[in-house]
């Protein structure tokens, strides 16, 4: 039996009734916010930084994180979820909208899916109307202070209708696509489309981590 039949048949967390329009289905609430990322924690000469946006668009852009920052910014307060099973609640993020972004930097996408790029090669696709909601930030600062490196400094996506996976650290680059592709979870055997409250956890394909890997990890 393959790791994702396990997780299916597992006992999973009995959720409070009362969080049940908040919490999906399988999830534990924590006050702890797990560490858990692919690779080692890169380090940054903001001066150097860049963030690079490309594919299907009418032109490539590249923008510092000085003009970053210069962009109009936003606070969101949104509960979060891991595939892992922890979800953490009223979580408060500060950045720039997603959509904000191309509308600033008068970017016209020609094609309906995004492939993220992040440090350590890492890759996860989501579907452009996905990132254009209310709550989809490029956040730099998390619960009033500047994100520390082992949660995505300089940058990193939230999309918090999303399991967290898809909330891709250290950002690098967007690349629009007119055709979807799997990113790397995705190739592992993470599922595609990752909606917590339809419990999209994975496709089917083994993937060694352990059940309770998010207990043992590292967390602030």
């Amino acid at each position: 039996m393959n790791k994702a039949d396990r997780i299916k048949q597992m006992k999973v967390p009995t959720g409070d009734a009362s969080l049940s329009d908040r919490v999906p289905p399988g999830q534990m609430v924590t006050d702890r916010f797990p560490i858990l990322h692919e690779g080692e924690v890169p380090e940054y000469d903001l001066a150097e930084w860049s963030l690079r946006i490309f594919g299907e668009v009418e032109n490539e852009t590249i923008i510092s994180y000085e003009d970053l920052l210069a962009l109009p910014q936003t606070q969101v307060s949104c509960d979060i979820h891991c595939v892992t099973r922890w979800s953490k609640l009223d979580t408060v993020w500060e950045g720039v909208l997603f959509r904000d972004l191309l509308k600033a930097l008068h970017v016209e996408p020609k094609g309906n899916y995004v492939m993220l790029h992040a440090a350590n090669d890492y890759e996860t696709n989501v579907p452009l109307e996905d990132l254009m909601g209310d709550q989809v930030l490029l956040a730099f600062k998390y619960d009033g202070k500047p994100l520390t490196g082992k949660h995505g400094f300089p940058l990193r996506l939230l999309v918090p209708h999303l399991y967290f996976w898809k909330s891709a650290k250290w950002i690098q680059g967007i690349e629009f696509m007119k055709q979807d592709r799997e990113g790397f979870w995705e190739q592992n055997g993470f599922h595609n489309v990752a909606d917590p409250f339809k419990e999209q956890r994975f496709s089917g394909e083994f993937i060694d981590i352990p059940e309770d890997e998010w207990v043992k990890k590292e967390f602030d």
